[in-house]
């Protein structure tokens, strides 16, 4: 087993060992005996795989596996994302698609039910506003308000 895992694992999250000590139900002394090299039992690998959400194996594995699995959080983020961006996109194509349908057949019913009043452009109207603002969110406002809080915090900390 790795203490220095545990104990990178620990520090890139910035906890103190007591608050490791404290989510993991474990003692100080039994998160300081670990780090300083000492077996654990399986019981206690548990617990702290679980306060990391990770595998015992990650945790029993070589040092270098905090590297690798901050290497694979970032890309498994990444992936997330553009998972997310593709679905916000697929839904904004599909709102266009039943607007356009659902909208032609508005038109239709009013040329050829009641061609003296155009009452179709009140919903063409109202639910343009809609899908345009939606198209505006998924396209040109994408992650706006993150990256604003991002950078926020930044000019907050630098203070």
């Amino acid at each position: 087993m790795s203490q220095n895992c545990i104990k990178q694992l620990r520090l890139s999250r910035a906890w103190s060992q007591e608050q490791l000590a404290e989510l993991s139900s474990l003692s100080v002394r039994t998160i300081q005996r670990i780090e300083n090299g000492e077996q654990a039992s399986l019981e206690t690998l548990s617990a702290i795989a679980a306060v990391f959400n990770i595998s015992v194996t990650e945790i029993s594995g070589n040092g270098e596996q905090p590297y690798i699995e901050q290497r694979d959080n970032a890309l498994d983020q990444q992936i997330e994302r553009a998972k997310a961006r593709v679905a916000a996109e697929s839904g904004f194509y599909h709102s266009l698609l039943v607007y356009v349908v659902v909208n032609l057949f508005l038109y239709a019913i009013n040329r050829f039910i009641t061609p003296a009043s155009v009452w179709f452009i009140w919903p063409l109207a109202i639910w343009g506003t809609f899908i345009l603002l939606q198209g505006a969110k998924v396209f040109f406002l994408q992650d706006w308000l993150t990256r604003w809080q991002q950078e926020r915090l930044q000019k907050i900390l630098r203070k």
